[in-house]
């Protein structure tokens, strides 16, 4: 009897030890992650970007953009904001809000723009500003992507008969202090042993007022900035921008660093209105491709197929709503800058990349 008992107790111990690793077996199986395919899923909550998140307590977006800059901001004679920047701004608030006029536009010179940005006055600059490395590693700024490629030249008047740069030795030339114009300018003449005298100004409207004084022989800034002054200027034929161009500027939206989820949105807002161009996706027949349209990029673009807006905390319709709120890049492009402003600026390098000639422009796809 006694070893009866004794195999007995062996077989339940045995059977309890069975039972028991199976159990743990799957209760392993059952908290081992599931492999799955990358996908778009919506964002829990806002509380992944506290920028977006105060944006919509707001209930409107400050946008940083310039005090004055025909073609990219400036107010027309009835107080509204206009420009190439502006229809940016508008972008992104319909790309939150559905509503293009959600949103506040803050004028700020170069000089205090990052400042305003830092303390929280404003939560993005839609303001030409050049991504540049000391800007972008400052740990304070992070840039979102680049919506128009530009360079430094120099506005001269005619009468000067002048055919390149490299004959302003000893000229007063106006330059903005606070930006990359600055440093530009020094390393363009020092480098090629020029002398030359600054007139050094704070804003770049008053740099435009010198040069109308003739304070300064030649104006520096961005060639785009250049072609705007120009246009303000009593007889704009008399002066010419000559064809040097010495420094590289790529323009684009700057937020504050350490909220991916907003930079997010500001990069994708971007993405969508070059992808749109890219596509024939424009502001009178956006409803209509999205209704209609078959064409699966078309479709993820406009919100038809998958969840890309609500992975980052936006509408599905968030990039159709930014197309309807002033149409896709080129759009934005021709009415600002283009054929179709007093600027008349070539698209060149701001062409799209699969244009001829091609140009930088190229849109991230959206999967």
């Amino acid at each position: 009897m006694r070893t009866s008992k004794v195999v007995t107790g062996i077989s339940l111990a045995l059977l309890l030890a069975t039972g028991a690793c199976e159990r743990q077996a799957k209760t392993d199986q059952a908290e081992a992650p599931t492999p799955s395919r990358p996908t778009a899923t919506a964002m829990p909550d806002d509380r992944a970007s506290p920028t977006l998140a105060a944006i919509k307590q707001r209930g409107r977006l400050n946008c940083g953009v310039n005090q004055g800059l025909v073609g990219f901001a400036y107010t027309d004679n009835r107080g509204a904001w206009r420009g190439f920047d502006v229809d940016f701004c508008r972008a992104t608030a319909a790309a939150i809000f559905g509503d293009p006029d959600a949103v506040r536009f803050v004028p700020l010179t170069a000089e205090l723009r990052f400042e305003a940005l830092r303390d929280g006055r404003v939560d993005v600059l839609w303001r030409n500003t050049s991504w540049t490395m000391s800007r972008d590693t400052g740990g304070e700024l992070s840039f979102a992507g680049i919506n128009y490629y530009d360079g430094q030249g120099f506005l001269v008047r005619r009468a000067l008969n002048l055919n390149s740069a490299a004959e302003l030795n000893g000229a007063r030339i106006c330059v903005q202090t606070g930006s990359t114009t600055e440093l530009n300018v020094e390393d363009y003449f020092r480098t090629r042993g020029i002398e030359f005298r600054p007139v050094m100004v704070k804003t770049e409207e008053e740099a435009r007022q010198a040069y109308a004084r003739e304070e300064c022989d030649a104006f520096t800034a961005d060639i785009s900035a250049l072609a705007a002054a120009r246009t303000t200027l009593a007889n704009p034929q008399q002066h010419a921008i000559l064809p040097d161009v010495i420094s590289k500027e790529p323009l684009g939206p700057v937020v504050r660093q350490g909220d991916d989820q907003w930079t997010a949105v500001i990069r994708w807002t971007l993405n969508a209105l070059i992808l749109g161009e890219e596509l024939g996706v424009t502001k009178s027949n956006v409803a209509g491709l999205a209704r209609d349209s078959q064409e699966p990029r078309i479709r993820r673009l406009l919100g038809e197929d998958g969840e890309f807006g609500p992975s980052i905390g936006l509408p599905r319709s968030w990039a159709r709503d930014a197309i309807a709120a002033g149409g896709n890049y080129g759009e934005i492009f021709e009415r600002n800058l283009g054929q179709q402003s007093a600027l008349n600026l070539a698209r060149g390098l701001n062409a799209q990349w699969s244009a001829r000639p091609g140009g930088l422009i190229y849109a991230l796809p959206i999967r």
